[in-house]
């Protein structure tokens, strides 16, 4: 099993088609066939199931496929580390979520950037869940969640703590007074998949089970364009409200009858660095 044939299984599994598979790798569509026979025969099990029409993984390939992409992930990351050494004599690898990043981290780094022209820095922007596993997989040096971490080795401390506030462009009229409860289902609400555990709860229970969104993303920093094109509301962090507020684009709507949890952002790393770089 060879990072080339890995490489196959992860591109064919992504895109389910052998022959774009073998454009995108540069390869005869025949070799793309051989390697996942090959890696087949080598684990034993068959991973994905093949017709006329579509290409599907197994249950056996979904499990592997997590497996293959940080064997992957893995391997360019120890050919980087060792190539940089001829550099470089430090490296500090962070994982952040794109808005503890947007929010905190960005002066954080400039400053160590500053302070050590002498390091490289490598940034990795990904979800909390993804982030912890990468860490326990000695990818990054630190990674900054919404999603605590409590294992024996790793330090986990609070890194920051934010409000989630409910905003709206500064051309939406309604609920100038505020607004209840209730009132969320009728509003025209733009909804941000927050992963951040109680924050993401909270903002589902709001609403009633499998309520049907007008309109979904999962990054609130991409979030403030169609708050300041359209007239709905939505939920997102203090600290990303903060320039729209002030340039009076966006405005807070005072909510009259609840409360939303507090944002607690986590700093992940292991026990034996000691908290010596960056965070």
């Amino acid at each position: 099993m060879d990072t080339q044939t890995l490489q196959t299984f992860v591109t064919l599994a992504e895109h389910r088609n052998f022959t774009k598979t073998a454009d995108l790798l540069f390869i005869a569509q025949s070799t793309v066939t051989s390697r996942i026979a090959e890696l087949e025969r080598e684990i034993g099990k068959q991973l994905f199931e093949r017709n006329k029409r579509k290409v599907t993984l197994t249950p056996e390939g979904e499990v592997f496929l997590n497996y293959a992409q940080r064997i992957l992930e893995l391997s360019g990351t120890g050919i980087q580390n060792v190539n940089s050494l001829n550099k470089y004599p430090h490296t500090m690898r962070i994982g952040s979520t794109n808005t503890i990043y947007e929010c905190h981290l960005f002066p954080l780094i400039k400053e160590y950037m500053k302070a050590h022209p002498e390091n490289a820095v490598k940034v990795t922007i990904s979800h909390s869940t993804d982030l912890i596993q990468a860490i326990q997989d000695h990818l990054f040096d630190v990674v900054y969640s919404y999603i605590p971490f409590y294992k024996a080795g790793y330090h986990c401390d609070v890194f920051s703590v934010d409000k989630l506030i409910l905003v709206t462009g500064c051309h939406n009229t309604k609920y100038e007074k505020g607004i209840l409860k209730e009132e969320l289902v009728d509003a025209d609400y733009l909804y941000c998949n927050f992963a951040l555990q109680e924050v993401g709860l909270f903002i589902r229970e709001l609403f009633p089970p499998h309520y049907q969104f007008g309109f979904e993303i999962d990054n609130s920093t991409k979030l403030i364009p169609f708050l300041l094109e359209f007239n709905g509301i939505s939920f997102i962090p203090e600290r990303i409200a903060a320039p729209y507020l002030e340039s009076k684009q966006l405005r807070k709507i005072q909510l009259l009858d609840f409360e939303p949890p507090k944002i607690n952002c986590y700093k992940i790393y292991p026990q034996a660095d000691n908290g010596k770089n960056i965070y």
